[in-house]
This record gives structure tokens, C-alpha cells and sequence, in this order.
């Protein structure tokens, strides 16, 4: 069947009634809330099997105490879940991370810009001036980069050479950190009074925003009551948040003039840009990265010989530098990053407030939602759909995205609150840091490839992300 022929079934088979069940007040939310922590794909896979539906009621995590209201309507295709970045028809407004919202004392008191939805007045300022932050310092994005992860690997190799192993995750954190304070505002927050201890303050202050939605390898009953019953105490992390504040405060000069020339006040401004940094782009690079090169490292041997040599040879046709169009000729690099993205987003979940009564369509089928209701999109589910990606969807392929249909493909590429084929602008909610995170993924890539010909790791699972620890490396010759 023809994607028109199925648009047409659809619309002629409206359903009056979404499947699923709320349940008992908040008994039913509760157990629901165990299901999804337990195993989260599972727990969404259960329902679709049971119901015959990726269109689904169900209730979202933390539930009662921390949610006004859990119930939601679960997205899971990927032909449906595209409704939620149509803000002609879904409301954004405090939904960024869900059914919860974690409190303004985590922010200085300001909703910052994630939270706002586009027809608040102070969005649009304020993702244009993180639009005109990254594009006033692209230059700066390759030399900072390497900068920054040239000082982890040359620490990989000493510490993989005294004891054989070498945790990716908490170095990684660390050198996203430089880098991004680099990139953003030229100086290095490890040279400031925040100190080399400064990214510890954005992951601690990460969590207390997050938690709720985390499992953190406590004893069940320990997390239900600590962190998914109840939210922790905003006043616990205000000296961790103040020490960010100072750092952004005393070197975003250059930014906050652009937002005294938007119309921000220097107060929002700061606060919002400690927030890009800490939340959006350093939660990116500290969930992408370690999944990247877990993915690469499972592969084994030939996809790395592959990658290997395509990276030198680009960046040998460009003189020995690494360049973006050195970039622009590693289609398998590129590819790489696309299928890491695909499987496993930085950000799972996406949200939306239905505006007005409206139907939306899954692959077979039609349902109506009505003004008010929550539609909650579980994006790892809708990016392994097989009737978009086929019956290998579940899997990595390297090369799923390279010649004619992988460009095809790049359209359900989701992983930034939109189409990948999309550039984000003032007046939507993608990411503003879209393509300079798609951008640092080939640099990593790139960067590692021109150094080591092949490596293995052990995977694990650590907060937020997989864990990836490197175990051998065999550097390149020459």
C-alpha cells in the first residue's frame, strides 16, 4: 500500500475511542509508574501489543504527588509523533519535561526558554539569542572542540595504559564542559573561580531538575520514595547553581549585549544561558557521546577499518586538516551519527498540550483528541518503527543513511524536537543547537579515528545514558 492510499484509509476510519486504561486513581499511576522504571521500551511495548494501537492512553511517569495529572495520550509511531512539534496544534507551555515541571528556585526564578511556549513574548528573544550566540562563535566550534577532546584521549591513553580501562563517561563530562564554556563565552569555566569542579555543580543540578524520571541503580523502594515520590529540595542545589550563575555572569559579555540589544533583561538572560549550557548542551554531549562510540565499538573491527579510512583519507585530501569539508566527505561518519541519534535520542520524550479538537493519524488508523489533553511521545519507540525504517529498525546499521534513501530517511530522524530535514528558527521549539550537536558528534567520530585504528569497550548503564568504559585501543601508525 502507497503512503497516500494509507493517509486515505486513515481518514476514513476515525476511531471514536483511544485504547488503553487510567485505571484506579492513583493506584493505577503507581503501578504504571513501577512498569515504566522497570523497563521502560517494555513498558510501552506491552501496551501496543495489548492493545494493537501505537496510539494509546496510558500514565505517565513520576504520577501522583509530583503530577498534577498523569494521564496522556502515548504517541508511538512515527507517522503520528510529528504532532507534537506543530505548535499550531499543540501548546508547549510547561511541558518540557512532562507531566511535572521542576520548580523556578532551580532557574533564579525564571521559566527559561524551554518551558516557554512560542507565543509567549520573551521565546522568541530568547532562542534568538541562542541562535545568535552559535552563530556568531561557528568558527570557533572545530579548534575548541579539538581542543578540549585531544586532552581526553591523550588522559585515555595514560590511564588505558596503567590499568587497562578507561571510564569515557566521567571524562567525557568534563571535557564537554570546557569545551562548551569555550565555545560560548571564550573562556574556560576550569579558569574561573568555578574551578575544574565545575561540572560536578551542572550535574548535581542537572538531577535535581531530572530525577524523577530517572532510575539511579538505588534499591526500588529507596528511589520511589527519594526521587520519584517527591521532588528533592531546590534550596539543596542553590550554592551548586549560584557557582554556575558567577561563571556565566562574569564572562558572557559579549552574549549579554545581544540580549540588551533583544530586549532581554541581563537577569533572564544569564539564567537562560546557564540552562543551554548546563541542561541543553551538556546533557546532549554527556547522553550522545558515550552512546556513539558504544555503538561503534560493538560493531567491531570493519565498521572502525571502515571509519578509519575515511576520516584520514577526507582529512588528507584537505591538507592534514580536520575541516568541515574534510566532514563533508565522511558520508559513513555522518551516517554513524545519524543511526546513534536514531536509537537512542539524547532526549526520549517529547510533549504537547492538545489546543483544540483535533484527530491524529498512525499508520492504519485515526483517533480524536480533545482540547486539553496531553499527548506524550515516546521518541525511541517512533524512531524504530519498521513501517518507516523496516523490519531491521531495531537495529544499528551503519550505513542506513547514506545515497538516495538514506536521505529519504533523514526525515524521521527526530531527535531534536523535529525533522532533521528542518533547521530550527525563532519560532519553534527545536533545539537551537541542532546542527552544532550533529556537528561535534562527526567531530568526535573524526577525531577519534585519526588517532586509533580500532578499540573495545564494556557497556554498562549509568544515569541518564549507557555507560561506556574503553578496554583496549590500538592507536594508528604513523
Amino acid at each position: 500500500m502507497s503512503a497516500s492510499q494509507s493517509d486515505t484509509k486513515a481518514a476514513l476510519l476515525p476511531e471514536k475511542t483511544i485504547p488503553g486504561s487510567y485505571g484506579i486513581p492513583f493506584i493505577t499511576p503507581i503501578k504504571d509508574r513501577l512498569d515504566f522504571f522497570s523497563n521502560e521500551f517494555q513498558f510501552f511495548q506491552s501496551r501496543v501489543d495489548s492493545y494493537g494501537s501505537t496510539i494509546v492512553r496510558l500514565n505517565a511517569p513520576p504520577g501522583p504527588f509530583m503530577a498534577k495529572n498523569p494521564k496522556v495520550v502515548a504517541i508511538l509511531d512515527g507517522k503520528s509523533f510529528p504532532v507534537l512539534f506543530d505548535t499550531s496544534k499543540v501548546e508547549k507551555k510547561n511541558v518540557f519535561t512532562g507531566t511535572y515541571m521542576p520548580s523556578t528556585a532551580l532557574t533564579g526564578g525564571y521559566r527559561v526558554c524551554a518551558y516557554l511556549d512560542p507565543s509567549e513574548p520573551n521565546h522568541t528573544k530568547i532562542k534568538q539569542l541562542l541562535l545568535d550566540i552559535l552563530f556568531s562563535r561557528k568558527d570557533h566550534v572545530i579548534p575548541e572542540f579539538r581542543r578540549a577532546y585531544q586532552k581526553l584521549f591523550g588522559d585515555m591513553d595514560a590511564e588505558i595504559a596503567k590499568s587497562g580501562k578507561f571510564v569515557f563517561n566521567d571524562n567525557n563530562d568534563g571535557a564537554g564542559f570546557e569545551f562548551l564554556g569555550r565555545l560560548f563565552f571564550g573562556v574556560s569555566p576550569s579558569e574561573t573561580e568555578l574551578g575544574a569542579g565545575g561540572v560536578k555543580n551542572a550535574n548535581l543540578w542537572l538531577l535535581a531538575q531530572l530525577c524523577p524520571l530517572m532510575v539511579l541503580g538505588l534499591p526500588k523502594i529507596l528511589e520511589e520514595l527519594l526521587i520519584h515520590t517527591f521532588p528533592l529540595p531546590p534550596f539543596l542545589f542553590k550554592g551548586k547553581y549560584q557557582g554556575l550563575y558567577k561563571y556565566v555572569s562574569s564572562v558572557a559579555t559579549d552574549a549579554l549585549k545581544m540580549a540588551e540589544n533583544l530586549g532581554l533583561s541581563r537577569e533572564e538572560a544569564i539564567h537562560n544561558l546557564v540552562f543551554a549550557v548546563c541542561f541543553n548542551s551538556l546533557g546532549g554531549i554527556k547522553v550522545l557521546f558515550p552512546g556513539i562510540l558504544r555503538y561503534i565499538a560493538l560493531a567491531g573491527k570493519d565498521l572502525q577499518a571502515n571509519l578509519a579510512s575515511e576520516v584520514r583519507s577526507a582529512v588528507s585530501s584537505t591538507g592534514g586538516e580536520l575541516t568541515v569539508e574534510a566532514l563533508e566527505k565522511m558520508p559513513l561518519t555522518k551516517s554513524v551519527v545519524y543511526e546513534s541519534l536514531r536509537l537512542d535520542p539524547p532526549v526520549k520524550y517529547q510533549y504537547g498540550v492538545v489546543k483544540k479538537d483535533m484527530v491524529i493519524e498512525s499508520h492504519d488508523r485515526s483517533y480524536e483528541v480533545k482540547a486539553g489533553e496531553m499527548l506524550f511521545g515516546y521518541q525511541p519507540f517512533a524512531t524504530r518503527d519498521k513501517k518507516i525504517f523496516g523490519p531491521d529498525a531495531d537495529k544499528f546499521v551503519a550505513d542506513r543513511f547514506i545515497g538516495e534513501e538514506g536521505a529519504r530517511l533523514l526525515q524521521f530522524v527526530l531527535w531534536s524536537n523535529g525533522p532533521e530535514t528542518v533547521d530550527p528558527t525563532p519560532l519553534d521549539k527545536q533545539c537551537p543547537g541542532k546542527n552544532l550537536i550533529v556537528l561535534i558528534s562527526r567531530l568526535l567520530v573524526a577525531e577519534f579515528f585519526l588517532r586509533y585504528d580500532f578499540f573495545t569497550a564494556e557497556i554498562g548503564v549509568v544515569p541518564l545514558a549507557v555507560k561506556t568504559t574503553i578496554t583496549s585501543l590500538t592507536k594508528a601508525s604513523g
